[in-house]
């Protein structure tokens, strides 16, 4: 009788000891996904449950984020980090200095696979890219945010930061460039943008299509970008302690200098011309701009349109007058991408380079 019980009781060991070594074996499994915080919507909240807009973005921790999200146990080792608490309107350059220096010193560590960084919508594309031409690292950084706060009836936050954690920590997501996870898909930083002031599915890539889908619990990728990012970007923020002050002079009917004399007087050191059409030069904004760069100014044509081209030499002569084209890039991307340009040259040609390699 002693036997049968010193027998069972060390069959009941051995099962034990298996089962909780199996437990370990597949918590060891699950890649190690860091989250940054910064606010938005993702962490807003509403005085009711129906309150969608006039809601207080950046009110609620990322701890009770990820607590609000119990499932992202079951897909990765989740930790979380403050990084900042405001409304993205508000995001500067010291801001992506510091999250984009935070970002590389995560990356290089052995135990962190990916990140995921919460975001207001609003700016959630500039940082994105950004941190797409900056980050010195394959392993995936995905942005997720949501249109909804986080008291309202249907909120996305939940779903999209479950789904956010889940590319992050996939190998499907690696040497992809630094992505946005939203309404179950998956987009470019360089290519993505915000098409709509409030529904679910406002962000899009319009022309150049979205990377992939999240279903099932797993990322599906169908295309990857051709454009240089991340490990194989000539930019390095290391050392920088702030960015070159760049503007935007917007284009529409009866354009004036007014903005683009102040934006020079104010020690621009690039401005990009948001023009109608293909870029266009108003009669009365040629002499302001042509003056600009005689200056020093650098200045780059895009386009207020949202898709297509910025033909070189189409609708200016940008050779003759030492202008850039912004290729496909929106003029807040191209704003980006000219200041990081600025911290290496200010030769014109190298930086048309820079516009169709990025």
């Amino acid at each position: 009788m002693h036997k049968k019980l010193t027998g069972r009781w060390l069959l009941t060991m051995v099962s034990l000891l298996v089962a909780v070594a199996g437990a370990h074996a597949q918590t060891a499994r699950l890649p190690n996904v860091t989250i940054l915080a910064t606010g938005g919507t993702i962490a807003g909240t509403g005085a009711t449950s129906t309150t969608t807009v006039g809601y207080t973005a950046a009110t609620v921790g990322v701890q009770q984020l990820i607590q609000a999200v119990p499932e992202l146990a079951k897909v990765a080792n989740v930790k979380g980090e403050q990084v900042f608490q405001i409304a993205s309107e508000s995001m500067t350059n010291e801001h992506w200095l510091t999250l984009g220096k935070r970002v590389n010193a995560l990356l290089a560590q052995n135990d962190v696979d990916g990140i995921v960084i919460t975001h207001g919508t609003d700016t959630m594309e500039e940082t994105a890219y950004f941190l797409d031409l900056v980050v010195k690292s394959r392993k995936p950084v995905v942005l997720v945010g949501a249109m909804r706060p986080s008291t309202a009836l249907s909120a996305d936050g939940p779903i999209n930061l479950y789904n956010a954690a889940l590319v992050a920590g996939s190998q499907e997501a690696v040497g992809k460039g630094v992505l946005i996870a939203l309404n179950d898909q998956i987009h470019a930083a360089r290519d993505v943008t915000k098409t709509n002031t409030s529904t679910p599915d406002s962000f899009k890539t319009p022309e150049l299509g979205l990377l992939g889908y999240i279903q099932g619990g797993k990322p599906f990728f169908y295309r990857a970008s051709t454009r240089k990012h991340t490990a194989d970007s000539e930019f390095d923020i290391a050392n920088l302690s702030a960015l070159p002050q760049v503007d935007i002079v917007y284009g529409y009917a009866n354009m004036n200098t007014v903005a683009l004399d102040a934006f020079v007087a104010a020690g621009a050191k690039g401005i990009i011309h948001a023009g109608v059409g293909d870029g266009s030069l108003a009669a009365k904004v040629k002499p302001g701009l042509v003056a600009a760069r005689k200056k020093g100014t650098i200045i780059v044509r895009a386009s207020r349109v949202g898709q297509g081209i910025l033909a070189r030499n189409g609708e200016a002569n940008d050779d003759e007058l030492d202008f850039v084209a912004a290729d496909t890039l929106s003029p807040q991307k191209a704003r980006i991408l000219l200041m990081l340009a600025l911290t290496k040259t200010t030769n014109t040609k190298d930086i048309q380079r820079m516009f169709y390699t990025y």
